[in-house]
């Protein structure tokens, strides 16, 4: 089953001599469960890409299905709801909540929606991420490491129909990075979750199922990885 349905989907920024086609004509599906790269240089498109699937930004033309939903048709206070409830953001900046400790930042989503949380499936997760001994402790006490895996928990907490990353391991040294990406495997082959994480470094590539490059707006199927 497809858990992402995009369809000729345009971008376009500015007008006539400003005009810049961030998005040409992108059309492409992704199966439940699999980890997809998008790779590229900066200025290439891939971040408004994510930025206009995830529904933080709006499309010129074109169409998006997340989960069997059309997100262009949603209403604005109902997309905000779909967001929150079906697409798990992980940012190079960790973006936790200084205040609240581990725990609280990775249950945070559900008590916007005023949700209880499930406390063996967030047991569960602080156990995978490595985080169950640090689970009361605030992110200015953690390495960036796991700040990143705090922000993984979030993303996850919620069961997503997808989760976005966005060059997830751009803040971290390498060690830290190649943990980070395999995390995100692990939580694709455990959870069977669905990701798009896109990176200018082909090597963190090599970590997902399938790669696109995207150029200039244009977006190419690489195929699927050796891994």
């Amino acid at each position: 089953m497809n858990i992402l349905e995009v369809q000729d989907l345009c971008k376009t920024y500015g007008t006539g001599e400003t005009e810049v086609h961030a998005l040409k004509h992108v059309s492409f599906s992704v199966r439940r469960g699999e980890f997809i790269a998008i790779i590229g240089e900066s200025g290439s498109g891939k971040s408004t890409l994510l930025n206009v699937i995830g529904a933080l930004d709006g499309a010129t033309s074109g169409r998006v299905w997340i989960d069997g939903q059309d997100i262009f048709s949603m209403p604005e206070k109902k997309l905000t709801v779909f967001r929150r409830q079906h697409i798990g953001f992980i940012f190079q900046s960790f973006n936790l909540i200084p205040e609240l400790n581990v725990e609280q930042n990775i249950t945070f989503p559900l008590l916007l929606d005023y949700k209880k949380p499930d406390q063996q499936f967030v047991d569960e997760l602080l156990q995978v991420l490595g985080l169950d001994e640090r689970r009361k402790h605030l992110p200015g006490q953690l390495s960036g490491g796991q700040q990143q895996r705090v922000a993984i928990g979030r993303a996850l907490v919620t069961h997503p129909a997808l989760i976005m990353a966005d060059e997830p391991t751009g803040n971290l040294d390498s060690r830290n990075s190649r943990e980070v990406l395999a995390l995100l495997q692990s939580m694709s082959a455990r959870y069977q979750q669905t990701i798009l994480m896109i990176t200018h470094n082909q090597n963190h590539a090599g970590a997902a199922d399938r790669v696109f490059r995207m150029t200039d707006g244009v977006l190419k199927d690489l195929g699927v990885t050796s891994r």
